[in-house]
């Protein structure tokens, strides 16, 4: 994150950025009161009291200035029944509770109406307890768990995108943007000017942007912005994915963050970069170990390993997240770890020091990434908890290495599909104590039910390839 000149009016984190080893300590946070100053001396007109349901999908509720003092008392009730994977209609009064520390000012929303304010909420129930299928509490849940431990989880994702035309209705297409690569740029890169755009945008949201680029695949884009702990980072990916498209529709442009929306292409990732802190140091770093990776962290990576399987279907929610898992495209496929090499499952980026890393290269930002962080941490976690060592290095390209050679090594393969991950979760003991039994029951019926709608519907390549049977 960044100071700007608006400094108080756009961050919602006053912050020291300490150069030598690149963190940002928090000073203090926006509370209530800094809330009130701000939407007066701002002229806010609306603020947005926002939340995610339980696949992700980013939900809100508009109240004018005149109701915040309500919002801020935690009075401002919705119907659960209504969101996704929430309630029934039996027990459907819930209540927003707003944190103030995550209010921000939309920039492209004033237009003479005065401005558009957002708070990051929490849901309860209407005896004040956390609802138990609220995504961003059952985030907070597992760190408070690894408080007990002494850690702080930092998360730092990596969050690709595509950009596809709009026809002359605004209705988006499956025509790409451009056919450029791997850090091409302008001609050939023609979504530039909108990168910038949405980069720009960030960091008046008090992002601090690290870098923007095109990415492998045709219309393909990254955008990279500086890790934090896991609550704020899986806040940051929300504001990201509704700028990203807010701006990309400005510039006559559709963002969607599909894992594999062209065949034959890369994919859309959503690789976490995870570490844990303890007394402000980083706790994967140490100088005395061959590869420079603490204990904890080889724990870490031992729980990753263990239960990848079964947080598949969390951070690989959708049936296309698995027609990513191909050989050839930089997706892992195989259940390993590796100091270098990018095929398996887990990536130890070469630097060491306050920035050790363990990088799982599964997820894809159709996840809610609340619960993914939530599952990512559960398993490293229980890694550490139960001295879970990883097996050892795999530093060869694994769509190179035989079968039999993985089968003698006990490497498994990453599930194949949303089905295969959807049994694995529904197996999990420890995937249902983090997610909590609602949240796990609920979810798996509905992507089993998204499972089979796909698996009745005839597609393209089965009349290419059957018709003249």
């Amino acid at each position: 994150m960044v100071c700007g000149k608006k400094r108080d009016m756009i961050i919602y984190k006053r912050i020291k950025y300490n150069k030598k080893i690149g963190v940002d300590f928090v000073l203090s946070s926006l509370n209530s009161d800094d809330v009130r100053r701000m939407v007066k001396e701002e002229n806010v007109r609306f603020i947005r009291l926002q939340f995610t349901d339980i696949f992700g999908k980013l939900k809100n509720v508009a109240i004018t200035a005149n109701q915040l003092e309500a919002a801020l008392d935690n009075q401002i009730m919705f119907d659960g029944s209504s969101i996704d994977g929430f309630t029934g209609v039996e027990e459907s009064d819930m209540y927003l509770v707003p944190d103030p520390s995550t209010f921000v000012i939309f920039p492209w929303m004033s237009n003479g109406f005065g401005k558009v304010a957002r708070m990051i909420c929490d849901v309860h129930k209407p005896d004040g307890s956390h609802f138990e299928g609220c995504p961003r509490g059952i985030l907070k849940k597992k760190i408070e768990e690894l408080r007990e431990y002494g850690f702080e989880f930092f998360v730092g994702p990596e969050v690709e995108f595509f950009l596809f035309e709009r026809d002359e209705n605004g209705k988006p297409t499956k025509e790409i943007q451009d056919y450029a690569g791997y850090f091409d740029l302008a001609p050939d890169d023609e979504g530039e000017k909108a990168r910038r755009h949405m980069c720009l945008t960030l960091e008046e949201m008090g992002f601090y942007i690290e870098m923007s680029h095109h990415e492998a695949a045709p219309g393909q884009h990254e955008i990279g912005f500086r890790y934090d702990d896991a609550l704020t980072t899986a806040d940051n990916v929300s504001t990201f994915k509704q700028v990203v498209k807010t701006i990309a529709k400005e510039h006559g442009l559709h963002a969607t963050f599909m894992p594999k929306p062209l065949t034959g292409k890369h994919g859309t990732c959503m690789h976490l970069n995870q570490s844990l802190y303890k007394d402000g140091k980083n706790a994967f770093f140490d100088k005395n170990d061959e590869l420079q990776l603490s204990q904890e962290a080889y724990y870490f990576i031992g729980g990753l390993i263990k239960h990848a399987r079964e947080f598949a279907a969390i951070t690989n929610a959708t049936v296309n997240s698995y027609k990513r898992f191909v050989p050839g495209f930089e997706a892992p496929t195989d259940i390993a770890w590796a100091t270098a090499n990018r095929t398996p499952l887990i990536r130890i980026p070469a630097t060491r020091g306050e920035a050790t890393r363990v990088e799982l290269r599964n997820p894809d930002p159709t996840a809610n990434h609340y619960l993914a962080f939530a599952a990512a941490l559960s398993a490293g976690l229980d890694g550490i908890k139960n001295k879970i060592d990883p097996p050892g290095c795999c530093n060869e390209n694994m769509y190179d290495v035989d079968e039999r050679v993985k089968q003698k090594e006990k490497i498994e393969k990453f599930p194949c599909d949303l089905n295969e991950a959807l049994n694995e979760l529904e197996e999990s003991e420890l995937m249902k104590q983090t997610l909590g039994e609602h949240t796990h029951r609920t979810y798996i019926n509905a992507k089993r039910k998204e499972w089979f709608e796909y698996a009745q519907q005839i597609h393209d390549w089965e009349f290419n390839r059957y018709l003249n049977e």
